[in-house]
Order: structure tokens, then C-alpha cells, then sequence
């Protein structure tokens, strides 16, 4: 048996090899965002990437959101489906939790979980919704209220009682006094402070205090058929009334109706509803812009009607389009962002991602 000898030079290489195949620690740099001290979160129900386009197209090639600096997509499905409806995934981004389909601030088991809207009352912020639908509607009202189902009506207008909201605007006012319980819930709002008001016109003349903004007994009608710039306007009052709190805000504010537009597979009426959305995506960018300390946050619940864009023309302002459903879709929807804190929106994630990531930039502990 020949007897191996290693000469110096080739010891030292085979040491070199030995060790360069050891595994490298790498050092892992936990980037640090800067947190905001407002979030207003906007949230087009039913808008999908073609809703978008659509508007965008009719409006020659730009919009509002376009001014966001990052982009990500949110994975919408429920706890027990893979097509979502506005109160599971109203619940997903409010708490955290996937819930059925149906259930409003609750887990599937029906046991209730705190909000982001909660917890930033809890922690001194102002918190405001507004929505063209009614206010009790599933969107909105999973960010205060906790139901087994969506069609309590009465019962989640009975939850903005037992909450500090500093303001809400929208419609639904038929939810607080017509009741079967006899009971006028806009007396009890009175009795806690709030200015109850039944026009856009009185909620627009507030300049301070608590406010509770009917705009419609039940929904508001759609926006080339009476609403007009009710949304851009009422984001802009809210803006001003809740930034007086220097401890910051929460806003949710919901383009519920592009939703309903799209149920129809009515690509006018989607486009209106998108366009008026971005108007008050322009508020509350402007605002964040000059602001500084403020995200904006803007995404769907999910996508509605299987939109597609099938021609159309960003000189003339035209799109074609088809559908494939008249319902919902469990396709991925975008999710945009600006100010401090907008680069944690970039990437693939739950539609609960939203909440933590809400959580995380105002440094609120879950409990």
C-alpha cells in the first residue's frame, strides 16, 4: 500500500477547501421602519387590478394611487372558503384572524377579537370610518362591531355605542332609530357627545367634537345618481377633525359601491365608483404628503365579477370590457402604499398581514 505524503503547499489548499465549505453566519440586519403617527386606510371594495385600469384608462392613462411608492397583492380567501366575502375579509385585515364567511369581528368560532380601530382607541388615537354604504355595512363594520353574521344590522349599529369612535360618516341611519327594539340609538349617541347630523351639508360645516354622519336613511345612492363628491369630502372633514388629536388617528375609509357596480358587470358604473374613489385617495395622499407622519394604506376586500379588459383606448378614454361572474373571485388584490412605514406593504401576504403590519408601526402590543 502506497503511503500518501502532503507536501506543504498542497496541505494548505486542501485546508482552504475544508474550511470554505463550512457553513457562513451570515449576519441578519433587521431593517428599522419609521413609524407613523397616522394610518388612513383605504379600502375599494370589489377592486381588483382591472377595476383599477379601467378607471385609470378613462382618466387617459393616471389616477391618484399612482403617486404610491410601493405595491404588494394580499391573498383573500376566508377561513372555510376560497372566495371571500366583505365581512371575512374585512374581519382579516381589521384583526388579524380569518374568519368565516359572513361573520363580522369574530374568529370561526364566534368569540370576539379586538379590532385595529379598538386598539387605537385604547391607545389615545382618534378613530373615524366612512363608507358610501351604510355604515353598518360589513366592511365598516368590521372594524367596530362583533356579530355571527353580517345582516345584524340592528345589533352592529348598537356596537358603536359601546366604542369611543371619534367619528363615523355614511349611511344607515334607519339602523339607529327604526328599529324593532324602539329604541333611537342617535339619542343615546347625543347623550355620549356627538353631534348627530342627516346632511352632507351639516357634517361638512363641523369644526370640532365627536360626530356621528348619516348621509342616507339605508345606502347611499351612486355617485352619478345623487351621492356626488360626498366621499372626497367627507374624507377631508374627518382628515381635519381627527389630525386635531395630537396623539394621531386611524381612518378606514370604503368605496363600498364599486362592489355593487361590478356585482352588475356594469363597467360605467365601476369606472364612476373608481374614479370618485380616487378622489378621495387624493385627499388623503395630499394630506400625507404635506403631513409627513402619515400612511396611507389602499387595497380591496377582494375582487368582484371576474373583470377583464378585453380593448380600449387611453387616448380616447375607453375600455371593453367582460366578466366572468357575477360575484366574487379569489384572485389576489393589490395593496398600495405611501408615507412612513410603506415599504412593509411590498411582498405577497394574508390579507391578516395588514393588521400586524398596522400593529407593528404604531407599536401596539396584541393582548
Amino acid at each position: 500500500m502506497k503511503s500518501i505524503i502532503f507536501k506543504p503547499a498542497s496541505l494548505i489548499l486542501a485546508l482552504v477547501i475544508i474550511s470554505s465549505c463550512k457553513p457562513r453566519e451570515e449576519k441578519i440586519t433587521e431593517v428599522e421602519y419609521p413609524r407613523p403617527k397616522n394610518i388612513i386606510f383605504l379600502i375599494g371594495d370589489g377592486m381588483g387590478i382591472s377595476h383599477m385600469y379601467a378607471g385609470m384608462t378613462r382618466n387617459h392613462g393616471t389616477l391618484y394611487l399612482e403617486k404610491c411608492t410601493h405595491v404588494g397583492l394580499q391573498k383573500t380567501y376566508s377561513s372555510n372558503s376560497y372566495i371571500t366575502d366583505s365581512a371575512a375579509s374585512g374581519t382579516a385585515m381589521s384583526s388579524g384572524k380569518k374568519t368565516k364567511n359572513g361573520m363580522i369581528g369574530m374568529d370561526p368560532d364566534s368569540i370576539s377579537i379586538k379590532t385595529i380601530l379598538e386598539y387605537s382607541e385604547d391607545n389615545g388615537l382618534a378613530t373615524g370610518l366612512i363608507a358610501t354604504s351604510s355604515i353598518t355595512h360589513a366592511t365598516p363594520a368590521s372594524f367596530i362591531s362583533h356579530q355571527v353574521s353580517r345582516n345584524m344590522y340592528e345589533a352592529i349599529a348598537s356596537d358603536f355605542l359601546k366604542t369611543d369612535i371619534d367619528l363615523f360618516i355614511g349611511g344607515g341611519s334607519d339602523h339607529f332609530m327604526k328599529r324593532k327594539d324602539s329604541v333611537d340609538l342617535t339619542q343615546e349617541l347625543k347623550n355620549k357627545g356627538y353631534q348627530v347630523l342627516f346632511t352632507l351639508e351639516d357634517i361638512l360645516n363641523v369644526e370640532e367634537g365627536k360626530l356621528a354622519g348619516f348621509t342616507a336613511p339605508v345606502h347611499n345612492p351612486p355617485y352619478k345618481e345623487g351621492r356626488g363628491d360626498m366621499l372626497p369630502n367627507a374624507t377631508e372633514k374627518a382628515i381635519t377633525l381627527l389630525e386635531k388629536n395630537t396623539a394621531g388617528f386611524f381612518l378606514m375609509v370604503e368605496g363600498s359601491q364599486i362592489d355593487w357596480a361590478a356585482h352588475a358587470n356594469d363597467q360605467e358604473k365601476i369606472i364612476d365608483e373608481m374614479l370618485d374613489f380616487d378622489r378621495a385617495i387624493k385627499i388623503a395622499l395630499t394630506f400625507a404628503e404635506n403631513n409627513g407622519e402619515t400612511l396611507v394604506v389602499i387595497t380591496a376586500d377582494h375582487e368582484t365579477g371576474g373583470m377583464g379588459l378585453n380593448g380600449g383606448s387611453i387616448e380616447e378614454g375607453t375600455v371593453n370590457a367582460a366578466f366572468t361572474t357575477g360575484g366574487h373571485t379569489g384572485v389576489m388584490v393589490p395593496v398600495y402604499a405611501y408615507g412612513p412605514g410603506a415599504e412593509k406593504f411590498t411582498g405577497i401576504y394574508e390579507n391578516t398581514a395588514i393588521f400586524e403590519k398596522f400593529m407593528e408601526l404604531f407599536g401596539f402590543a396584541r393582548e
